[in-house]
């Protein structure tokens, strides 16, 4: 059972942007959630054996539910330039890639539509070159970038470029990530997805939507961390969840957004507003 809940903050008639049709800001949530999918729930055969890898390697992917409507969403937001944060190994690149160019050991006749840039964010070394590898055998170098930095040092860097624009001559050097930032996709930890999340906001354009998996609701008292103490893991679970209820209270006052329940969790579809 998938249930959709759609909060509309503000800018209820303010529909259309990036390309999308005009229409109220409720109807487009909706067309974004729905259920209905040109691409059906079957994994692409790359990304299946990415999973297994995955297995293998005692890491956990996202639910199959929540990479198909995460496909199925990036399908329907004609994005100028997207960003994944959370590369891995490349299991959602693979979803990504193959919405955007199809299988290439099966390529579609007719080109499919894609953004003009796609940029995926892998501090870890080791991961970046399995993610290059990919997008090598997908044929996707000139449009599709893996930078293994931080997702904080990038948003950081890209919001002084962006103030600094204006002034700047043509030969500087370029934004570290391409402009206007249309999607933002965020596949991190749960101790990371609030941090990221607000980092996100900072880059993305008006208009421009963020996809990211709620943190779980933490569960029993887990006390407090004692002076000079670390936090231990449940703790630092709260922690979390609670800076995710503040970036969620704040959102639903300057933006606009809507959840979907799905196996596994709940997807939060975010749209910058201001």
């Amino acid at each position: 059972m998938v249930e959709i809940e759609v909060n509309i903050a503000i800018d209820m008639n303010g529909g259309g942007g990036i390309g999308l049709p005009q229409m109220s800001e409720r109807e487009m949530f909706e067309k974004l959630l729905s259920l209905e999918s040109d691409f059906g729930n079957q994994e692409p055969e790359i990304a299946a054996n990415i999973g297994q890898q995955m297995l293998h390697m005692n890491l956990i992917p996202l639910s199959r539910a929540f990479r198909v409507k995460i496909r199925d969403i990036a399908s329907k937001i004609p994005a100028r330039n997207a960003v994944l944060v959370g590369g891995g190994i490349g299991h959602l690149t693979a979803w990504l890639l193959d919405l955007w160019t199809g299988d290439p050991a099966n390529p579609p006749i007719e080109t499919r539509s894609r953004p003009d840039t796609f940029r995926i964010i892998e501090p870890a070394g080791k991961f970046g070159v399995i993610i290059d590898r990919l997008i090598r055998r997908h044929s996707s170098e000139k449009w599709t970038q893996v930078l293994t930095r931080s997702w904080q040092e990038i948003t950081a860097e890209t919001s002084s470029w962006s103030i600094a624009a204006a002034a700047l001559p043509s030969s500087a050097q370029p934004s570290p990530l391409p402009q206007p930032i249309d999607l933002i996709i965020i596949d991190l930890p749960e101790n990371q997805r609030a941090s990221a999340t607000n980092a996100a906001l900072d880059v993305i354009s008006k208009g421009g939507f963020i996809l990211v998996k709620e943190p779980e609701v933490p569960t029993g008292d887990v006390g407090v961390p004692e002076d000079g103490q670390e936090p231990n893991d449940a703790q630092k679970k709260v922690e979390s969840f609670n800076q995710w209820m503040k970036l969620i209270r704040e959102c639903n006052e300057n933006h606009s957004m809507a959840f979907i329940e799905l196996s596994g969790g709940t997807l939060a579809v975010i749209r910058r507003s201001i």
